[in-house]
């Protein structure tokens, strides 16, 4: 019976329709072999006694020479058995025609399986790979042994991804095979993150392949990797014209069509291929087809038209014959018959030819499961079973879709609802050889069933990459942005053409192409390559701080002055000078001058809450008291000296009550203020992160600036009103005032105090405290050289002055 009818792209050109064909000249010994694929499975199956027993197989061949008028003829004339095309008629005489085995090309296949489809006749292709063929509805009888481009053009987007090119360019056949690839292949790369410079069609049906355009644009630009959806039989024309243009470094990523081509392993194409990379055909060992092919002899196999043209192509000779008895060129050698096939057979190793000789075996594993049905359990109606001798396609097409079986390698064949295959590849590189041609080398396999669900596998360590790279060669349109960068697109430009810029302040990105950058937390600041966040540094006036530890020590060692001077004013109380100046308001303020220079140890160490809370308040109420001792002081001095002369009515506002009463008043509005504050809007530790970038500056909070700046005007109003005061009374008699002193400190006091408000405003950090440490100990000592010093130096140097004659004496001048 005829099992299988193949009108297939098999071999070379028949002389018959090399004048239909624009393919170049030369003989594809891969496509010769793989239809010996098909007689060996055959004569194998009918060998085997076991398998198919009492049937035989049978097979016709037909070349439909790349034309779809042949793939055409030869569909219809197998339909009708004979060598004449009769339309809706068999004349099948030796058997029953199973099904059909071909075409090699998409375009042809969808051909084929249109009008196939319409008798529900089975076809498996074992090269068309046009995903529209999974449509079951447009055709419901076809299948393949090679995967659909939908699997490959995501596997060829993720070799791109796995080797970090983002610059692709495109190369596709302008026919359905090239279409789809591309729209598919780009859609998947553009996916995976990457961009296409350029996507350029091969015209087949221009000579040249529209090769000069091409290779213009590959020169143009930056890409050193495409991708190329094409056969190698048009592949060769841009080849050659690259050898013409001498372009090379391109890596190239090859199509399964001709991703393991002997055509373009040639030596001439050594220096344009090395380092290829491409998709191929998962292949397998069929150590006996290569002894088969091993047998073969041009003098054995006489009715093999193509035998001679395949042992030119494999020995590099020529037959002696009349076509060539007049040949010039002496160089090549005859060709005797009697060469040694198996010499040049040495690999095992077969793709295309694998998967030929396992459509065979589907078929022939449908027959015998139709011829293993049980009658009353079949699959059809009532439980019929087919008959073996004249089964129905639509028959055999229903065993085709449920075949599952093993290959001799333990492969599992079987098709899924849309008649393909498991998607399997195997990933080639092309390697020099040391004879000088290409090899390609299996890296690693793409397989969506793999068990371990590793479906993407390559050893880079063996891959061999053009112009002696070592590394993976780069392909960008944009050098990588290292970490601490980002990546800002172009405007105008593919995603993958960028500038890099600097993160911003506060911001990294510890990853090389950030597409943004990523804050640190509050308490972390970027290090100066910005790639890693590290603990902010903390920042307030410490005791471990030169600048801390020197004001602690002016602080302490300028608190004792205050208290020495109050010491000699006690020992000195009965002399002139000190009971002319109110000792005891003198003493009070001493006291409150003591309180004044310790209080600015509040403001030195880690702002703790109750630090906060009373540092401030502190500050307030001793120099609001010590101020009332100034004022208090400067009102005394203006009421005895009034007092003095006859009729005043001012000396019943002479004696000490007077001078309590008013600092027990002026302090007490401080403290109301201060409660008020506290009770209101209490100052509250806080972390500063945004005044100084990368530190955490501790501080005070004061809750209310209003508070705060009151608190400060109240003391400012104080001493404003001594000032002038002390001011007016400067005149007074020496020996009976200090008013001159008393305008001095006032002075001082508030020139401080003015300086300070800008300088605490524009200060930053601990600096910020450092100033109002400064400005406290400052005005205090302003208080201390203006008021006290000038009396202490008489006191302790010149007693002579501290006494009632030298008053007197004095007095009497005035």
């Amino acid at each position: 019976m005829q099992a299988a009818g193949v009108p297939a792209r098999d071999t070379a050109d028949a002389p018959a329709c090399r004048e239909h064909t624009a393919r170049p000249p030369g003989f594809a010994t891969e496509y010769y072999e793989s239809m010996h694929g098909i007689i060996f499975a055959v004569d194998e199956i009918n060998s085997n006694h076991e398998f198919l027993p009492n049937i035989t197989l049978g097979f016709q061949v037909f070349d439909t020479c790349f034309t779809l008028r042949r793939a055409t003829q030869g569909t219809l004339s197998m339909l009708s058995g004979g060598m004449e095309i009769t339309p809706k008629y068999n004349c099948h005489e030796e058997g029953t025609l199973a099904g059909i085995i071909g075409d090699s090309g998409s375009t042809a296949s969808m051909l084929m399986a249109h009008i196939l489809g319409l008798y529900r006749y089975p076809q498996i292709s074992y090269f068309a790979t046009n995903p529209i063929l999974s449509d079951r509805h447009l055709f419901p009888s076809f299948f393949r042994t090679i995967p659909s481009d939908e699997f490959k053009m995501k596997g060829l987007a993720k070799l791109v991804s796995h080797f970090g090119w983002s610059w692709v360019g495109l190369l596709a056949n302008d026919n359905d095979y090239g279409q789809y690839g591309l729209q598919m292949v780009k859609q998947e790369i553009i996916k995976a993150g990457a961009c296409v410079a350029f996507s350029e069609n091969i015209l087949i049906s221009q000579a040249n392949r529209n090769a000069p355009h091409i290779v213009q644009v590959i020169k143009g630009s930056t890409a050193k990797v495409v991708v190329v959806i094409t056969s190698d039989s048009d592949f060769v024309i841009l080849a050659e014209e690259f050898l013409r243009e001498n372009i090379s470094g391109i890596i190239w990523v090859a199509s399964e069509s001709w991703a393991t081509s002997v055509l373009l392993s040639e030596e001439r194409f050594q220096k344009i291929l090395i380092g290829a990379l491409g998709f191929a055909i998962h292949g397998g060992q069929m150590p006996e087809f290569t002894k088969y092919l091993g047998k073969l002899r041009p003098f054995n196999n006489v009715d093999d038209f193509f035998i001679r043209e395949y042992w030119e192509q494999v020995f590099s000779c020529k037959w002696p014959d009349k076509g060539n008895m007049f040949m010039d060129n002496t160089t090549v050698k005859p060709c005797r018959g009697n060469e040694k096939l198996e010499s040049l057979l040495n690999e095992n190793y077969h793709r295309l030819s694998l998967i030929i000789y396992t459509a065979v075996y589907a078929i022939a594993w449908a027959l015998q499961n139709l011829l293993d049905c049980t009658p009353g359990t079949g699959p059809f109606q009532d439980g019929n079973c087919a008959n073996i001798y004249s089964f129905k396609p639509w028959q055999l097409l229903h065993y085709i879709k449920n075949v599952h079986f093993k290959t001799k390698d333990d492969n599992q064949v079987f098709f899924d609802a849309k008649g393909n295959p498991p998607p399997v590849y195997d990933i080639v590189n092309w390697h020099p050889t040391a004879n000088g041609t290409l090899e390609q080398v299996t890296v690693g396999r793409y397989d969506l069933s793999a068990q371990d669900g590793n479906i993407f596998k390559v050893d880079s360590s063996i891959i061999k990459w053009p112009d002696n790279y070592t590394q993976v060669p780069l392909s960008r349109c944009s050098p990588r942005c290292p970490s601490g960068f980002r990546k800002v697109i172009l405007p105008g430009k593919p995603l993958c053409c960028y500038v890099c810029v600097r993160c911003p302040q506060g911001h990294i990105s510890n990853q090389t192409d950030a597409v943004e950058c990523h804050s640190c937390s509050w308490d972390t600041w970027p290090n100066l390559q910005q790639d890693r966040c590290l603990p902010r540094t903390t920042e307030f006036l410490s005791y471990e701080e030169a600048l801390g530890c020197s004001l602690i020590v002016i602080s302490i060692l300028s608190s004792i002055i205050p208290l020495f001077i109050l010491i000699v004013f006690i020992l000195y109380k009965g002399t002139p000078i000190v009971r002319a100046n109110n000792y005891s308001v003198s003493c009070l303020l001493l006291f409150s001058l003591f309180l004044c220079f310790l209080c600015s140890l509040g403001f030195i160490g880690y702002p703790q809450p109750e630090k906060c809370l009373l540092r401030q308040v502190a500050f307030g109420m001793v120099f609001a008291l010590c101020i009332s001792c100034v004022l208090a002081k400067t009102i005394t001095v203006v009421i005895a000296f009034n007092a003095t002369k006859p009729g005043s009515r001012l000396r019943k506002w002479t004696g000490v009550k007077v001078s309590y009463s008013l600092i027990a008043l002026c302090a007490f509005i401080q403290l109301f203020v201060c409660v008020i504050w506290l009770i209101l809007s209490p100052p509250f530790p806080e972390s500063d992160i945004s005044t100084k970038p990368g530190i955490i500056i501790v501080n005070c909070n004061e809750g209310s600036p209003a508070a705060f700046w009151f608190m400060l005007g109240c003391l400012g109003l104080l001493a404003t009103i001594s000032f002038i005061v002390a001011f007016l009374a400067r005149r007074l008699p020496d020996s009976f005032n200090e008013a001159k002193f008393i305008t001095f400190s006032m002075l001082a006091f508030l020139s401080v105090w003015v300086s300070f408000i800008p300088a605490y405003l524009s200060a930053r950090g601990m600096y910020t405290v450092a100033m109002e440490v400064f400005a406290i100990l400052s005005s205090s000592w302003a208080l201390v050289i203006c008021i006290f010093v000038p009396k202490c130096f008489i006191i302790l140097f010149k007693p002579d002055k501290n006494s009632r004659e030298h008053l007197r004496v004095k007095g009497g001048q005035k």
